[in-house]
C-alpha cells in the first residue's frame, strides 16, 4: 500500500506546472551568480557538517549559476530560483548531517526549494523561510527536522506544493496554512503532529492531494473536505481521528485514493460511498465501523483495492454481481464480525491478485479459485478450514505469499507442492505432520524467504541446508523435531530470525551459527541442548533477542554485548550456565559495572 501512495504522489507532483524538474530544464542561459545569493548558499553549506552524497563538494568557485553547483538553478539575472537537493531515501549511507541555515531565507527569487531524503538534517525549519514569497514548491521531506511547523509559512501565497513529510515535527497544524489558496498538494505525513485538523484549511479550494497520515491528530474528519472538488488523493491514516464519516466526503467525484485506516472512526459506511465513481483504492481498516458493508459499493467501477479489515462489520455481505466492482484486484475483509462459512462466489470467480479473509469464520475445505493463476497473496488464517492441501496450489503460478495459519488443516508436508516463485509460507498452528526435508531440500526455491510451520506435529530432524537459499525467517518451534542443529545452518546467510524452541533437539549449539551476521532473533529454548553457548555468537552484531532457556547448557555465557545484558530469564533452567547476567563462574571474579 505504501508503494501505491508513493505512485499517487509522484504522479501528482509531476503534473504540476512549475515543479522543479521543469525548472531544471530551463533553456535560457543564466547570468553570473549574485554575490548575495552565493553567500546565502555557502552559509547553508557551512551548517552541513557532513555530506556523504558529495553534492556540496561541487559548490566551489565564484559562479553558483554556471551549472557546476549541483542542485542550483538561476534566472538570466543571476538570481537563484531553484535549490533542489535530493538524497536516496533507501540508501542509509547517503545523507547530509547538520541543520538548515536561516540564510536560505535570503534568496528572494527562490521559487523551488527541495531538500529531501537527507536523513540527518536536524533542528527547526527556520522562521526566515517566510520571506521566500516567490516560492511555489517547498519540499523538506525525509530529514530529521524538529520543532513546530512555523506559522510564517502561511505567508507564502504562491505556494503550490508543501511537503514536510518524514520528519520529527510536533505541535499543531498551523491554522495559517489555510492562507495558501494556491496549494495543490500538502503532505505533512510521518511526523508527530497533534491536535485537530484546523478549520482554516477549508480555504484550500485548489487542493488535489491531502496527506496528514502517520501523526497523532485527533478530533473529527472535517465536513469541509467535501468542498474540495478537484481532490484526487486523501490519506489521513494512522492518527486518532474519531466520530462518523462526514457525508459531504462522498460528493468527491474526482477522488481516486482514500485511506482512513488505523483511526478511531465509528458508525457505518453510508450508501453514498457508491457516488465515488473515480475511486480506485479504499482503505478503512483498523477502525470501529459497524453494520453492513453497503451494496452500493458494487457501483465503484474503478475500484481495484478494497480494505475493510479489523472493524466490526457484520453479515450479510452485499450480493455483488459479476458486473459489480469489475476492476477489483485486492480485497481484505479480515477480522470483522463476519461468519462467511464459505468464500463467496463473487470472490472465488474473479481474477484477483490478493485475497485476505482471515478471521471470517470460514469452514470446510480450502476454497477453489476460478482464476488461480492471477493470485499473488492469500491470507485465510484464523478460520476453521479442514482437510488436505494437496491440490490447493495447483495452477497458482503467480503466488508469492500464503498464510493458512490457525486453522484445522491436517496433512503431511510431503503433500505440499508450492509454486516455484513463492516467498512466504505460514502454516503455523494447524495439524501438519511429516518431515522438514519435504520442504527444505536441494530443490527448495531461492525465492523462499519465510517459512513458519510452528505449533504443528512435525517430526524427524532438521535437514542439512544447501548453499543458495535466501531464507530470512525460519520458525519450526513447538513441534516434535529431534536430532541436532546441523552446522550447515551457516549456509543461510540471509537469515534474520530463527526459532527452533519447544522441540526435542539434542547435541551442541554449532559454532557456525556465529556466521549468520544478519540474525537478530534467536530462540533455542526448551530443548535438550548440551555443552556451552559458543563465543562465536559474539560476531552477530545486531542480535536483539536470544533465549537459551530450559536446556542442559553449561559453562560461561559469552561475555560481551548483548549476551551479558540479556535478562537472566534468557538463560534460566540450564545445568550450570554462569557469568553475566547469571552468577559468576566458580573461581572467576565477576566485574562490576562502572
Amino acid at each position: 500500500m505504501q508503494i501505491l501512495v508513493w505512485v499517487f504522489e509522484v504522479l501528482f507532483i509531476s503534473s504540476l506546472v512549475g515543479v522543479f524538474p521543469l525548472s531544471l530544464a530551463e533553456t535560457t542561459s543564466p547570468g553570473v551568480c549574485s554575490e548575495a545569493d552565493r553567500a546565502a548558499l555557502l552559509a547553508f553549506k557551512a551548517k552541513i557538517v557532513k555530506d556523504t552524497t558529495g553534492i556540496l563538494s561541487s559548490w566551489i568557485g565564484r559562479d553558483c549559476c554556471g551549472g557546476d553547483w549541483e542542485g542550483v538553478q538561476c534566472n538570466p539575472a543571476g538570481r537563484v530560483t531553484t535549490l533542489a537537493l535530493q538524497g536516496p531515501v533507501k540508501d542509509s549511507s547517503m545523507y547530509m548531517k547538520g541543520t538548515l541555515s536561516s540564510s536560505l531565507g535570503s534568496l528572494p527569487f527562490l521559487q523551488v526549494l527541495v531538500i529531501s531524503g537527507m536523513k540527518l538534517i536536524t533542528g527547526p525549519i527556520p522562521d526566515s523561510f517566510s520571506k521566500l514569497t516567490r516560492l511555489t514548491q517547498l519540499v523538506l521531506e525525509d530529514n530529521s527536522l524538529q520543532g513546530n511547523i512555523p506559522s510564517g509559512l502561511g505567508l507564502l501565497s504562491h505556494l503550490q506544493t508543501l511537503s514536510l513529510a518524514g520528519n520529527h515535527l510536533k505541535g499543531p497544524v498551523p491554522p495559517s496554512l489555510g492562507n495558501l489558496r494556491n496549494l495543490g498538494m500538502i503532505n505533512l505525513g510521518r511526523n508527530s503532529l497533534s491536535g485537530p485538523i484546523p478549520a482554516s484549511l477549508k480555504n484550500l479550494h485548489l487542493l488535489q492531494s491531502f496527506d496528514l497520515s502517520f501523526n497523532s491528530l485527533s478530533g473529527f474528519i472535517p465536513e469541509f473536505l467535501g468542498q474540495f472538488r478537484n481532490i484526487t488523493f486523501i490519506d489521513l491514516s494512522n492518527n486518532q481521528l474519531s466520530a462518523h464519516l462526514p457525508i459531504s466526503m462522498f460528493n468527491l467525484v474526482s477522488l481516486s485514493y482514500l485511506s482512513l485506516s488505523h483511526n478511531l472512526l465509528t458508525g457505518t459506511i453510508p450508501e453514498q460511498v457508491g457516488n465515488l465513481k473515480s475511486l480506485t483504492s479504499l482503505s478503512l481498516s483498523s477502525n470501529k465501523f459497524i453494520g453492513h458493508i453497503p451494496a452500493s459499493i458494487s457501483r465503484l467501477q474503478n475500484l481495484w483495492s478494497l480494505n475493510l479489515s479489523r472493524n466490526g462489520f457484520s453479515d450479510p455481505l452485499p450480493d455483488v454481481s459479476n458486473r459489480g466492482i469489475p476492476s477489483l484486484l485486492s480485497i481484505d475483509l479480515s477480522f470483522n464480525n463476519l461468519s462467511l462459512g464459505t468464500v463467496p462466489k463473487w470472490i472465488t470467480d474473479r481474477q484477483l491478485s490478493d485475497v485476505n479473509l482471515a478471521g471470517c469464520k470460514l469452514r470446510g475445505s480450502l476454497p477453489r479459485f476460478t482464476r488461480p493463476d492471477s493470485l499473488s497473496s492469500i491470507d485465510l488464517s484464523n478460520n476453521f478450514l479442514t482437510g488436505s492441501i494437496s491440490t490447493f496450489f495447483t495452477k497458482m503460478t503467480s503466488l508469492q505469499k500464503v498464510k493458512l495459519s490457525n486453522n484445522l488443516l491436517k496433512f503431511d508436508l510431503s503433500e505440499l507442492k508450492v509454486p516455484d516463485g513463492i516467498s512466504s509460507i505460514d502454516l503455523h498452528s494447524n495439524q501438519v505432520c511429516g518431515s522438514l526435508s519435504s520442504i527444505l531440500n536441494n530443490r527448495t526455491s531461492s525465492f523462499l524467504e519465510v517459512i513458519d510451520v510452528s505449533n504443528n506435529l512435525i517430526s524427524g530432524t532438521i535437514p542439512e541446508f544447501s548453499e543458495g537459499l535466501n531464507l530470512k525467517e525460519l520458525n519450526i518451534g513447538s513441534n516434535k523435531i529431534a536430532g541436532q542443529i546441523p552446522s550447515s545452518i551457516s549456509n543461510l546467510i540471509e537469515l534474520e530470525r530463527l526459532d527452533v524452541s519447544r522441540n526435542l533437539i539434542t547435541g551442541t549449539i554449532p559454532m557456525s551459527l556465529g556466521r549468520l551476521a544478519n540474525l537478530h532473533w534467536l530462540d533455542l529454548s526448551i530443548n535438550r541442548l548440551t555443552g556451552r553457548i559458543p563465543t562465536s555468537l559474539l560476531g552477530i552484531k545486531f542480535m536483539r533477542h536470544a533465549s537459551f532457556r530450559a536446556n542442559r547448557l553449561c559453562g560461561e555465557i559469552p561475555q560481551g554485548r548483548p549476551y551479558d545484558i540479556f535478562p537472566a530469564s534468557a538463560y534460566a533452567h540450564n545445568l550450570c550456565l554462569c557469568g553475566k547476567p547469571m552468577p559468576p563462574c566458580r573461581g572467576k571474579k565477576q566485574e562490576t559495572s562502572q
